[in-house]
């Protein structure tokens, strides 16, 4: 638990330090964002706000990760671990596609940065590297960092080839990455959610940790490996959200940037995985999960009537052009995932008990 709160700790004041540095640098350079000519009026004075601050909250959870496996040099606690490693190299490779993103649209001064194409190039290269590594790096009693069994809140025992579950790794890294991304639309509200679905992540893989087969072998156990470094990669990650939050509130002083979303799309994707709750964190995502459909939704529908279902997707905007105040959409989009990041917690604790009872 001690490692858990200096985690939390260092991401926290990495991530609330660097920021204002990044917005000092990228203001000199006119590093600013372009904003879509079709989104609602009042974002067009958001033109020329810097971007790319996601740096900050990529930075913070390697800080915080790192920084709290040397403090436990001095308690004995175990060093860093495949699964954290795994998890944090699939963010950042996400990270560093966002990035390419964001520059080039600083680069050529419009909205468009990567082709979908090369955004895809980029995505399910990182997800096919996650995936091959994740079946490999064996612990002593032969766990590693993913299992090719379907997951709910646990492996339920289909196994898949491995040519398929790398296949699906792929799908669900493409689909997370760019479901947080879709949320990413408002004055802090990808942060505000993000942390608090990676706050009750903390809380899954504490849980897990201890009540692991490993060590506690008992009916309900949790056969997952290193769920105890999974806890500190998601508080890491959690605190560097919240120190970004500090300056990305409305009125925004800087936007993370497709730099911080997709990475943080792909901790998500990573931590379902390597947790083995791939079906659990479309609960405690939920808002991104909704953020995605009406994407989705809005394109069928078009597609095929001429009509849109929504006055603009993602449904953020939606709410938006319906005249509700940005902080509203902002306060009210927090709530519902605090509600499902609830709700999820909800589900993994009564499966435990179902297991035990």
């Amino acid at each position: 638990m001690r490692q858990i709160l200096f985690s939390a700790m260092i991401a926290l004041a990495v991530s609330i330090t660097l920021t204002p540095l990044l917005i000092k640098v990228f203001a000199q350079r006119r590093m600013g964002q372009e904003i879509r000519v079709e989104g609602p009026a009042s974002h067009q004075a958001k033109r020329g706000t810097p971007t790319m601050g996601g740096i900050a909250i990529v930075v913070g959870m390697w800080a915080g990760y790192l920084g709290s496996h040397l403090v436990g040099l001095r308690y004995d606690a175990p060093g860093v671990s495949a699964s954290g490693l795994l998890v944090l190299g699939l963010a950042t490779a996400l990270g560093v596609v966002g990035f390419l993103d964001d520059f080039i649209k600083l680069r050529k001064r419009r909205n468009l940065g990567l082709t979908a194409k090369g955004k895809y190039v980029g995505q399910i290269a990182a997800a096919v590297v996650f995936g091959v590594l994740a079946l490999r790096f064996p612990d002593s009693t032969g766990l590693t960092p993913a299992s090719r069994s379907v997951s709910i809140v646990r492996d339920v025992g289909w196994m898949l080839p491995v040519a398929v579950f790398v296949l699906a790794v792929c799908f669900w890294v493409v689909a997370w990455s760019n479901a947080v991304n879709f949320t990413d639309g408002l004055d802090g509200l990808l942060g505000g959610s993000m942390s608090l679905a990676l706050g009750a992540y903390v809380i899954i893989t504490f849980w897990q940790y201890s009540n692991a087969c490993a060590t506690k072998p008992a009916v309900g156990c949790y056969a997952v490996r290193d769920p105890l470094d999974l806890a500190l990669v998601c508080a890491a990650g959690g605190a560097a959200c919240v120190g970004f939050l500090w300056w990305n509130a409305a009125p925004a002083k800087i936007f993370m940037g497709d730099t911080g979303s997709m990475a943080l799309g792909g901790l998500l994707a990573g931590l379902s995985i390597t947790t083995r709750t791939e079906l659990l964190v479309a609960v405690v995502g939920a808002l991104f999960v909704i953020e995605a459909v009406s994407v989705l939704l809005q394109i069928v529908v078009f597609r095929t009537s001429g009509r849109r279902l929504f006055r603009m997707a993602p449904v953020h905007h939606h709410f938006e052009l319906s005249k509700w105040a940005e902080t509203t959409v902002i306060i009210r989009f927090w709530l519902l995932g605090g509600i499902a990041a609830a709700v999820g917690l909800g589900w993994f604790y009564s499966e435990y008990l179902a297991a035990v009872g």
